[in-house]
């Protein structure tokens, strides 16, 4: 993704705002812990450069695949790849409806041919378990309220008038609504990444024309551990649902604001650094290191740093931690093995 740079420093307006599409697309792929294949990277360099247009992207994807088929492919390396390659269309595209139809539909698009139930409303419950929560869940809608839900979301968001807000008042506003949107959950899978898509569309709508996107391209999973704070409480331990962080993340992605994005201080045991609790943040980023080993056994230190937003040196630095305690091996080599855990 950092080869998408050239592009925006030169200059050169189409070749500019091609790359930034892309690299929002590339970035919210990071949701689900996924990296698109180098054959991805290449053939959006060639629609940057003109050569190609985005329908050829993603017929030259669907080619690939038919005659590389992966099976059991655990990194869901073509999911990402064609995924990215329909987030850059859907986002290349001046039309927008604001309404549950185009929720669906946004994520139709993104996930048809990848998941069976792609643009259709779930009808089972679910739970997911966040390393940023230690291992609870958000309580997500019920699958018999879901489209009503949906509905009632959509329809207090249409009536809402802007008139008179401040510019703060407007981001609070907006980061309850979405936050609202997503913790309903409507589908099994891609809600995160159809909701990103979808609110990049309806702030252009709001009149948001530079949004920012190139947060969503390097603090996607920042967005997705930011909704998950605003939908999570539980009273009986002191722990509040909360918006600021979805607000810090509104605020520079729509006005350039600069608030330091750090994953590991969302998570609820998080301890501000100071003299007497270096040990206590220790290992909250210890466990959060450890979560990420357990949710994908093939991420590298360079993909820890840059998901926890901590220095590749400090990603190190508690991969051997782990291992000097007994928790984690590395089996294979450095390049092809995988991380096996030992204790738990």
């Amino acid at each position: 993704m950092d080869n998408f740079e050239e592009y925006i420093r030169q200059g050169e307006p189409n070749k500019a705002e091609k790359a930034k599409v892309w690299k929002t697309a590339i970035g919210l792929q990071q949701v689900d812990g996924l990296k698109p294949s180098d054959y991805l990277i290449e053939t959006a360099r060639q629609n940057i450069e003109g050569y190609i247009t985005i329908e050829e992207v993603k017929q030259r994807i669907d080619s690939y695949y038919k005659q590389h088929p992966v099976k059991n492919d655990e990194t869901r390396t073509e999911e990402a790849d064609k995924v990215s390659a329909r987030i850059t269309e859907i986002l290349g595209e001046k039309t927008f409806t604001f309404s549950p139809a185009e929720y669906l539909t946004i994520h139709r698009r993104l996930f048809q041919g990848i998941y069976i139930h792609a643009g259709k409303i779930r009808d089972y419950n679910i739970t997911k378990l966040e390393w940023v929560l230690n291992g609870e869940t958000v309580l997500y809608a019920s699958a018999e309220s879901l489209q009503a839900t949906l509905e009632y979301d959509f329809q207090q968001e249409k009536v809402f008038s802007y008139s008179g807000l401040s510019q703060q008042e407007i981001i609070e506003h907006i980061a309850q609504f979405i936050s609202y949107l997503w913790q309903i959950h409507i589908f099994g899978e891609g809600n995160t990444r159809t909701t990103a898509i979808f609110l990049i569309k309806y702030l252009r709508k709001l009149g948001f024309k530079e949004v920012n996107n190139d947060l969503f391209a390097k603090h996607s999973w920042y967005f997705r551990n930011a909704l998950v704070r605003a939908n999570y409480e539980d009273l009986s331990k002191g722990i509040y649902k909360t918006d600021k962080y979805l607000i810090r993340f509104l605020l520079n992605l729509l006005h350039q604001e600069n608030y330091v994005l750090k994953n590991h201080e969302m998570h609820i045991h998080y301890v501000p650094l100071v003299n007497d609790t270096v040990k206590t943040q220790n290992d909250t980023v210890n466990d959060t290191v450890f979560y990420l080993i357990k949710q994908n056994n093939k991420i590298t230190a360079a993909e820890i740093s840059e998901r926890l937003n901590i220095s590749l040196s400090t990603a190190k630095r508690k991969i051997k931690e782990l291992k000097e305690n007994g928790i984690l091996e590395r089996i294979g080599s450095d390049k092809t093995g995988y991380w096996k855990i030992i204790e738990q």
